[in-house]
């Protein structure tokens, strides 16, 4: 497989001969307001700009996996740029009706046993967050990969670290797993996706799979720095933890 991070949870995923576009946010540097009640109040979203071109992102797209419609995941500019007929993955009924709304013809539902091609497409369950919190945040998902060319590939969305995410783990075994690392948070309310402990956990439920971290420093509200990550992996002598920059690529 080949992962290429685009910017923020946005990545290109080539598995199983298929190229499959993950929560796209597109727009350009600076094109939404910062989010509310948050860090950086003077920084537009996104705060840093994309390392390839809308079409080259696009070019070739299989299918997209939109995990939940936050802006930062399914954004006006990927409405604008993907063809209506392309195949696109929700989380639910729910998101799959307001991603037709937005006219978008072939929208299917995840489920635990989805089948595109012939590569299997697992729905897995995230907590965007802990306790009042998960209120405003709503419902989010992850997605198990398989195929039998290929490692299994786990991409966990925006969830902190919860029993979950261990069962996921202790299930399905993971060669690869995509955590979203960047601690975001609002100023109240804690932690929304996974920040050092979280990854650390991961670390210790899989401490044989490579272990990727995404969705950081591209939207207003990031607490947890590359530099930091980093720094915490070296200090505990980690080496299976990749924190990618933007427009990195790896293959496995």
């Amino acid at each position: 497989m080949n992962i290429h991070q685009i910017r923020n949870a946005t990545m290109v995923v080539e598995y199983g001969g298929k190229r499959f576009l993950i929560d796209p946010m597109l727009a350009e540097k600076g094109t939404y307001p910062p989010f509310p009640n948050s860090p950086r109040q003077d920084q537009k979203n996104p705060i840093v700009e994309l390392p390839a071109t809308i079409d080259k992102i696009v070019q070739n797209i299989d299918a997209v996996i939109v995990t939940h419609l936050h802006l930062d995941h399914w954004d006006d500019a990927a409405k604008e740029s993907l063809p209506k007929d392309i195949k696109i993955f929700s989380q639910n009924e729910e998101d799959a009706t307001e991603i037709q709304k937005a006219g978008f013809q072939n929208v299917e539902v995840l489920q635990e046993d989805t089948v595109f091609e012939d590569i299997q497409l697992i729905k897995t369950k995230g907590k965007h967050g802990r306790g009042e919190i998960l209120k405003l945040a709503g419902q989010v998902c992850g997605v198990v990969f398989k195929h039998v060319t290929e490692k299994t590939l786990y991409v966990a969305g925006d969830t902190v670290w919860y029993e979950a995410v261990q069962d996921v783990i202790e299930t399905h075994e993971p060669d690869i797993l995509v955590v979203n690392g960047g601690d975001n948070q609002f100023l109240q309310g804690g932690s929304l996706v996974m920040g050092i402990d979280d990854i650390y956990e991961v670390y210790k439920a899989a401490p044989n799979a490579k272990i990727i971290s995404v969705h950081m420093e591209a939207v207003n509200h990031w607490t947890l720095s590359r530099e930091e990550l980093k720094q915490f992996i070296k200090e505990k002598s980690i080496s299976n933890v990749l924190v990618p920059d933007d427009g990195e690529f790896y293959s496995f």
